[in-house]
């Protein structure tokens, strides 16, 4: 169970992952020490964890939402092989087991060979029996954004002494291959101190602070919280694989946007051209949300939800946590 340290701690982290303990503290007025202590418990019982990631555009990535179907007794060997790759992210089973998802990172304006995992190794690999690749073309809501339903523990005047100082971008800070240490570094702990950092990418913690202002001003690099969503209630999960009238995309996809429902909501290519993922306390919950929110938009001309069983991969690299209740799922 969380308390209400432990939850304002996960929201201070929704609004700066790099805060540091003693500003989180201030804003929860607790002490520093038990700030870190809190941390440092959520880490090992609910799998929390803070990761920097690159914007995809500004990093020249394309991302591609990709559904595969499996033998049963194979499906969560090919979904643990997708996870272990550095071009991969949120993986994950649904629809009985035999089904996974996952988003696939290739290079923009990619030649055949950087698409080959698409291209070649899944549809060659004996126990997959079906594919379908979508293009991710805009993300409405995720990202940098957080799902509504763990980040409402802190009030306004605790959100503004958390909310870093937005600084003037100094041009447009293009993300390099220079910058890989860094990113390979916050992609597994985005709280990693400046001297980490330091050793990670033979540069001095002075020059370490001021690329990661340069990044962060411009939105090329932004952080995230990973961790058990269940702890927060989201005990039933599903993907939801709408086809809407071109017309009305914009219109709709900003609409679901706006729903606590949804962590997030993005425009794809295929036959469905609005992908969904819903968090909701348990079926019954999400029955109505599918009746009630998303019956009352005429212009979803078709709906598929698949539910999600397990998430083997988040955003990040895979970790290994010790054993013990509130992995993530």
């Amino acid at each position: 169970m969380l308390d209400a340290i432990d939850r304002g701690l996960i929201h201070a982290l929704h609004i700066d992952g790099r805060a540091p303990y003693a500003r989180i503290a201030a804003a929860l007025g607790v002490s520093t020490q038990t700030v870190a202590r809190r941390y440092r418990k959520l880490r090992g019982t609910i799998a929390l964890r803070v990761v920097g990631l690159p914007d995809p555009h500004r990093a020249g990535q394309a991302q591609w939402l990709v559904r595969l179907t499996a033998v049963p007794h194979q499906a969560q060997n090919v979904a643990d092989a997708l996870a272990r790759r550095n071009d991969t992210s949120w993986v994950k089973l649904a629809s009985g087991g035999t089904e996974i998802v996952a988003i696939i990172h290739t290079p923009t304006g990619a030649t055949a060979s950087s698409h080959s995992l698409l291209l070649r190794d899944i549809p060659h690999t004996a126990s997959v029996t079906s594919v379908s690749a979508h293009y991710v073309l805009h993300t409405y809501f995720g990202g940098p954004t957080a799902w509504r339903g763990r980040t409402g523990a802190l009030d306004e005047k605790q959100q503004a002494l958390l909310r870093p100082a937005a600084p003037t971008p100094e041009g447009d800070a293009a993300i390099t291959d220079a910058d890989g240490p860094l990113l390979a570094t916050l992609q597994h702990d985005g709280r990693a101190g400046n001297a980490e950092l330091a050793a990670a990418t033979g540069w001095t913690p002075a020059a370490v602070a001021r690329r990661l202002a340069e990044l962060r001003a411009s939105g090329a690099l932004f952080f995230d919280v990973e961790l058990d969503v269940a702890v927060f209630g989201a005990g039933t999960q599903a993907l939801l694989w709408m086809a809407v009238a071109p017309a009305q995309l914009e219109r709709i996809a900003t609409t679901l946007a706006g729903h606590e429902e949804l962590a997030f909501v993005g425009a794809t290519t295929g036959p469905t051209n609005l992908v969904a993922q819903a968090l909701c306390p348990d079926p019954a919950s999400l029955h109505r949300y599918l009746t009630h929110r998303l019956g009352a938009l005429d212009a979803i001309h078709t709906l598929e939800t698949a539910p999600v069983l397990r998430t083997i991969k988040a955003a990040g690299p895979l970790v290994t946590y010790p054993a013990g209740p509130g992995r993530p799922r």
